[in-house]
């Protein structure tokens, strides 16, 4: 088989930031990884002169380090329509996220695409559309990779429908991809444990394949259709390593960065903390294929 682009979300804080970034995923034995430019849950955001870029690029090239993705933070929701202070803080910082992950080097931001927090789907689809629309441009240099969605609330993105109402919606489609995380379309009800192909040939019908730039490999704690959205480590939840790993080397993706999000695990040395599990998963993963 041919190689793989598999990695984790890595840190990214200290005096190293990005290159402390780089050098986590290198020692997981990654050759792709995932960033946030700063927090998730909120907008402080370090200047980007400040991120240590061109250092972190130069050790991911010493290191065979082929892909970078950035995710944009939760607090970005396009499709409150009941809070327009929220929609337009929305708008604000997503311009400034797709600016920073040009800047980061890399042409991929993955982004939730919004809830509609008491609201109809479908005018929630709307004011995603609409924010979108004054954000994309034909030469912008990153893509946005929509995330499928478990359906927790009132989330949008828990079908492939609704992606496709987004992409087929909006006035540069041609700069919209989508992430597609295991855990979160066989929370919402897809069967890719005894229907994988079934499933990706539906998404194909729908969306296309060709839309997915980068998979988030997540086993799951819940049943199918649960709409609940928790992660369990590889091979340890209900969609199992096999299955996962049917994703991770489908001959479809070989060249589609695959990233890790699994929970950390107890540490063996010190059982009041917990530690990544992301090398000894990257090892089992790549051993399927081997």
């Amino acid at each position: 088989m041919s190689d793989i682009l598999l990695g984790s979300h890595c840190g990214m804080s200290g005096s190293e930031m990005f290159l402390g970034s780089a050098k986590e995923a290198a020692s997981y034995g990654a050759n792709a990884f995932m960033v946030y430019t700063g927090a998730p849950q909120n907008t402080k955001r370090k200047d980007v002169g400040e991120l240590r870029i061109d250092e972190g690029h130069a050790y991911m090239q010493q290191h065979g380090i082929k892909k970078l993705v950035i995710h944009a933070p939760y607090i970005i929701n396009l499709g409150n329509t009941i809070k327009p202070e929220i929609y337009k803080l929305a708008k604000e910082f997503l311009a400034v996220e797709i600016e920073r992950t040009i800047a980061m080097g890399s042409d991929t931001l993955v982004l939730h695409p919004g809830s509609a927090v008491g609201a109809e789907p479908e005018d929630a689809i709307a004011q995603i559309i609409e924010g979108l629309d004054e954000i994309l441009t034909g030469d912008m240099k990153c893509n946005i990779a929509l995330e499928t969605m478990a359906g927790k609330g009132s989330e949008i993105g828990r079908s492939f429908e609704e992606l496709a109402a987004i992409i087929n919606g909006v006035r540069h489609p041609e700069k919209l991809r989508v992430c597609f995380d295991t855990c979160h379309v066989f929370d919402s009800g897809y069967d890719i444990v005894n229907d994988l192909e079934g499933v990706l040939d539906e998404f194909d019908r729908i969306v296309g394949k060709e839309r997915i730039s980068v998979f988030h490999i997540n086993d799951s704690m819940n049943t199918l259709g649960s709409h609940k959205d928790r992660h369990a480590n590889i091979g340890q939840g209900n969609i199992g390593y096999e299955t996962l790993c049917k994703v991770v080397w489908h001959p479809g993706f070989t060249d589609i960065p695959k990233i890790l999000e699994t929970p950390y695990i107890p540490d063996p040395d010190d059982p009041d903390k917990k530690r990544p599990p992301y090398r000894e998963e990257i090892e089992r993963i790549r051993a399927y294929g081997s």
